[in-house]
């Protein structure tokens, strides 16, 4: 059974619709990405699992348990990370850490130990004494992260946990997500930053008006993105005579000359429903007479996936 799922789960405001029949499954221990421009519903989608919205209708269950019904059950096995987080004034990190450890029934040396652990894995140790009002984005980030760890949930939701940092805060905060990965935790992430969920999750989910338009590997999804690979080639000479060549090739959609500091180089479109692979041109081209000086296929990211895939559609 799925730890995570939602069946065709829609939220409505009004006659806005912002989550339209939503069907989700991630299994224990994945790390979903979930990717949308702004207004897509993944905020939506995770203040439900977090219980913090009812559904219009349909149905989001978390490690079993329904959304709405069995709240009491949920919350003690998911942490929810928002884009921002609420502080307290005057209150230091030591002190922010010990009130929520204990709202969550921690005590004595127990919580004290708990809080010194979460200290360490987020390497907020040296923060214990600093405001919790004067850190910074990247700090507050690892405080809010920290905080939701202290009951050990199952289930991590992370709704732009990097939005706002610095590359170095960013950097550190992934590889936290890599530790709290191979801790065991399910997590669902929320980020525009896509080059950074493809290192970080072996599932994402592509949203857009409120539908889900794609949920797999992130290896199948650029799979399915390829509609056209562009292959970037420069002849020795006769360029043009090259150019006519791969124009002839079944499944070439488009080849064009592009003058790129003095030298002429060829690129040519490929359709990847199309018999012939792109493996197959150095070889036409060697037996056409031409001399390759370089070949380099368009490397595709998950960036590049998902603006093929989208159209920018809010709901």
């Amino acid at each position: 059974m799925p730890l995570i799922e939602t069946i065709n789960l829609t939220k409505k405001y009004g006659e806005l619709t912002a989550l339209d029949n939503l069907n989700l499954s991630i299994e224990a221990g994945e790390c979903f990405g979930f990717i949308g421009p702004n207004g897509a519903g993944k905020t939506t989608t995770i203040k439900i699992l977090a219980t913090l919205l009812k559904p219009t209708w349909g149905e989001a269950r978390v490690d079993g348990n329904v959304v709405g019904y069995q709240n009491h059950l949920i919350r003690p096995v998911i942490g929810y990370v928002p884009d921002f987080m609420g502080g307290y004034d005057d209150m230091v990190v030591l002190e922010y850490l010990e009130f929520f450890a204990s709202c969550y029934n921690l005590h004595g040396a127990q919580r004290k130990r708990v809080v010194a652990d979460v200290l360490d894995l987020t390497e907020l140790h040296h923060k214990g004494r600093t405001e919790v009002n004067s850190l910074s984005r990247g700090m507050s980030q690892r405080l809010s992260i920290a905080r939701v760890l202290l009951h050990d949930p199952k289930v991590l939701l992370l709704d732009e946990p990097a939005s706002g940092l610095d590359p170095r805060a960013r950097i550190e905060i992934r590889e936290l997500l890599k530790e709290l990965r191979r801790m065991g935790k399910t997590i669902l992430i929320s980020s525009h930053i896509l080059h950074e969920l493809a290192e970080l999750c072996n599932t994402v989910g592509i949203i857009e008006q409120g539908k889900l338009l794609y949920h797999g590997t992130t290896a199948d999804i650029m799979e399915r993105s390829q509609v056209g690979r562009t292959v970037h080639i420069e002849v020795e000479d006769r360029p043009k005579e090259a150019a006519a060549l791969l124009a002839g090739v079944n499944g070439i959609t488009t080849v064009d000359l592009v003058r790129d500091q003095g030298t002429v180089r060829i690129e040519c479109t490929i359709d990847a429903t199309q018999p012939v692979p792109i493996s197959e041109l150095p070889s036409r081209l060697v037996a056409g007479g031409f001399q390759i000086r370089s070949f380099q296929p368009e490397q595709l990211n998950l960036e590049t996936a998902f603006m093929r895939l989208t159209k920018g559609l809010v709901s």
